[in-house]
This record gives C-alpha cells, sequence and structure tokens, in this order.
C-alpha cells in the first residue's frame, strides 16, 4: 500500500462512519430506535475497523516494522 492508498482509506473509513450517524438518525425518525441502530451498526463497524487498521499500519511504519510506501509523483 502506497501513501495515496492510505489516504484513501482514511477518507473512506471516515466517510463510513459519518454516513451510519446520518442512517441512524434518519432512518430513527421513519423506523423507531432499535431498527435504526441495526441499521446503523455494520457501517459503523466496518468504518471503525477500518480506522484500527490505519491505527496499526501507521504505528508499524513510525516504528520501521511495516513500511508505506512512498507514491511518486
Amino acid at each position: 500500500m502506497d501513501r495515496s492508498g492510505f489516504v484513501k482509506l482514511a477518507v473512506i473509513a471516515f466517510g463510513l462512519v459519518v454516513v451510519s450517524f446520518f442512517v441512524r438518525g434518519l432512518s430513527r425518525l421513519v423506523l423507531g430506535a432499535e431498527t435504526a441502530a441495526m441499521l446503523q451498526a455494520p457501517l459503523a463497524v466496518v468504518g471503525f475497523g477500518l480506522f484500527v487498521y490505519l491505527f496499526v499500519r501507521a504505528t508499524l511504519d513510525a516504528i520501521g516494522v511495516w513500511e508505506v510506501e512512498r507514491s511518486d509523483p
């Protein structure tokens, strides 16, 4: 993975978490609290999982174990 791929994954993870909040809020108006939580949960879990992966990957890059390749312009 190069740095541009790393940034793309970070944007996707952030977008998933934000979309999960919108899904929960809008579906709560129509479907109820329990159903809204069930609809929101997969998006939030995947987004949070991506954030955890990116954090571990950045930490391993910082200590020199698993490098994130530099992208050449």
